[in-house]
């Protein structure tokens, strides 16, 4: 049986659909065009922005926070090598009888009756009870020639 033979069909198909409602670029549309189409919003780009600024801000806190703490450290470093280098112009101008030897440990006094600097093998604690120097520091003898302050200040 041939279409035309068919008495209640018609010729040709006839869409219900009203053309005003119906598209012929379906996937260009900004919402779902079917009933399980996925859902489309349109991105929210202040939040976006908002989310952006969050992390860069983050970001660069954490940046920041690290040169602080390099900062500090390298303060620290640049104070403990000033002290090095007063504490080994005190020594080198004090009295030494005796070549220091490099990374052995030695003692700076002050005597009492003048006020002349001394570089000592003896600890305080070997003086007994009267000795005759203030013990101002206990030192190291670098490689680099200077003083490292084992206890004491300059």
């Amino acid at each position: 049986m041939s279409k035309s033979t068919e008495p209640n069909k018609p010729d040709a198909f006839v869409n219900p659909i009203d053309k005003d409602k119906v598209t012929e670029t379906p996937g260009l549309l900004p919402y779902a065009h079917t009933a399980g189409g996925a859902v489309i919003r349109p991105e929210d780009k202040g939040r976006i922005r908002g989310n952006a600024m969050v992390a860069m801000y983050d970001q660069t806190d954490r940046q920041l926070e690290q040169l602080r703490q390099q900062m500090e450290t390298l303060m620290a470093q640049a104070k403990s090598l000033g002290e090095r280098v007063s504490m080994s112009e005190l020594i080198y101008q004090a009295d030494i009888p005796f070549k220091p030897v490099i990374h052995h440990i030695y003692h700076l006094y002050q005597r009492k009756k003048d006020g002349k600097h001394v570089l000592s093998m003896v600890s305080p604690a070997e003086w007994g009870n009267n000795p005759p120097y203030e013990h101002l520091a206990t030192v190291r003898l670098l490689g680099d020639h200077t003083w490292e302050i084992l206890e004491g200040s300059v």
